[in-house]
């Protein structure tokens, strides 16, 4: 569906303002969103996920972890599809107003791609470089947006995220690759400062419940967490049913292309906007913090598409 398709549809939840914000700048916030019944769930679910982290001394396919964790001392930078690990992620997906917000963006058929609980662990949690998510997981459209949930209060200490507003509209989108031919997964410094330089960022704090949305097309990123608190961010990245992908899903979701409201879509919309294709994900994908930080196939990974 195109965004007129969209907007003419009566929304759920959402403000006509709300919505045509969205389209224009490519992100809204939603503040207290979400009510204390899910947050309590949603916390206590994580935190059982945190617990079971302490018994894994190294990054695996589920927990991602930082150098310093330990049992004593855990230190996540991201669970890896963990509606997969604790049935209240995905019993809220599905079934929480947060469905309703997204069915008022992509349309009323929503599909889901995967999901991730990042992680910014006090005093000096990892920073995440500007970069947009559609390059990652290229479909046929641009609906796609990803959903924070902020569990906890975030201010500017806790490293909030942070977008460009109007980023989503750049053409051509900047790559992702460096000038080696590397998959990097950011822009790099110079595409960087040039799109924070067009458009100031806004970074987006919030009390507990809030809700991020922010277009695949979007640029964004996160400073580390200076505080003595630590930030988790409940992230679903969720399509309109007609978007379909044309790569592997990195994090490989036994929900992946599921339907979470609305119906199957019986033909691809199509976007003529062309999209850079990542590498070939067949070797392993763990985390755009590893990736990032150069410690994984990131810095190896050669395109092998067309840039």
């Amino acid at each position: 569906m195109t965004p007129d398709q969209i907007l003419a549809i009566k929304p759920r939840v959402l403000s006509q303002a709300q919505r045509e914000s969205y389209f224009a700048d490519g992100y809204i916030l939603l503040e207290k969103f979400i009510d204390d019944a899910w947050l309590k769930k949603l916390r206590d679910a994580t935190s059982e996920l945190v617990e079971r982290s302490k018994k894994v001394s190294k990054s695996d396919a589920v927990f991602d972890l930082e150098k310093d964790h330990n049992a004593d001392s855990p230190r996540l930078r991201r669970v890896s599809n963990p509606t997969e690990h604790h049935p209240v992620f995905w019993e809220y997906v599905s079934k929480s107003p947060m469905l309703d917000a997204v069915a008022d963006l992509v349309g009323p058929s929503v599909k889901f791609h995967h999901s991730k609980l990042n992680f910014k662990w006090s005093k000096g949690g990892e920073e995440v470089k500007w970069h947009y998510d559609i390059s990652f997981w290229p479909h046929t459209n641009y609906s796609p947006l990803t959903i924070g949930t902020y569990l906890y209060d975030c201010g500017v200490d806790q490293g909030p995220l942070g977008v460009i507003p109007r980023s989503h509209l750049i053409e051509p989108m900047p790559s992702q690759y460096d000038s080696s031919g590397n998959w990097v997964g950011c822009l790099s410094e110079t595409d960087a400062k040039k799109a924070v330089e067009s458009s100031k960022a806004v970074y987006l704090t919030g009390p507990a419940g809030s809700l991020t949305l922010h277009n695949c097309r979007t640029i964004h990123g996160s400073p580390k967490n200076q505080s003595d608190l630590g930030r988790p961010l409940l992230l679903y990245t969720l399509t309109s049913a007609d978007a379909f992908p044309y790569t592997i899903n990195p994090l490989k979701p036994i929900h992946d292309q599921a339907i979470l409201s609305g119906e199957r879509a019986l033909y691809a919309h199509h976007d003529a906007t062309p999209c850079h294709i990542p590498p070939d994900w067949s070797e392993g994908y763990t985390s755009i913090f590893s990736l990032q930080q150069k410690e994984t196939n990131g810095e190896s990974a050669k395109a092998t598409y067309a840039m």
